[in-house]
């Protein structure tokens, strides 16, 4: 499984299994953020699998699903709301892992520095200049 840290309390990755769960539990993870819309692709697991997978391992679950290329305000509140409430590090996937880090960022608008924000971001592995003129 492929993965990348942003903060100690929040990663990032591409589409994950349920076979990865329960390694993402080892890994310390207490949630888990799915911003994919079922049926994106075909074959990829859906939503309830993830959920079903997250709830047997005694983790959080959240489906925040986002169209590709859309990032509604809404959206970005929902993942901030989200985030706030979960105490401990999440772990948040989507099909690449760039929606996931992007709603992460813009939801940290306002509480960090952008500067810190975007250093995340790339520390991360993303490059994301784009998102500098919203944050």
């Amino acid at each position: 499984m492929d993965y990348k840290i942003v903060t100690s309390n929040f990663a990032v990755a591409p589409q994950i299994t349920p076979s990865d769960i329960q390694t993402i539990k080892e890994l310390g993870y207490v949630a888990i953020i799915n911003n994919r819309p079922d049926d994106e692709t075909p074959g990829q697991p859906t939503s309830q699998e993830i959920k079903s997978a997250t709830q047997s391992a005694g983790l959080i679950y959240y489906h925040l699903p986002i169209t590709s290329g859309a990032l509604p305000q809404e959206a970005i509140e929902e993942t901030k709301n989200t985030i706030d409430q979960i105490k401990g590090p999440a772990f948040a996937y989507c099909r690449s892992g760039t929606r996931s880090i992007t709603l992460w960022a813009l939801s940290q608008r306002g509480q960090k520095d952008a500067h810190e924000i975007m250093n995340d971001v790339q520390k991360a592995g993303y490059d994301l200049p784009f998102l500098e003129q919203y944050l």
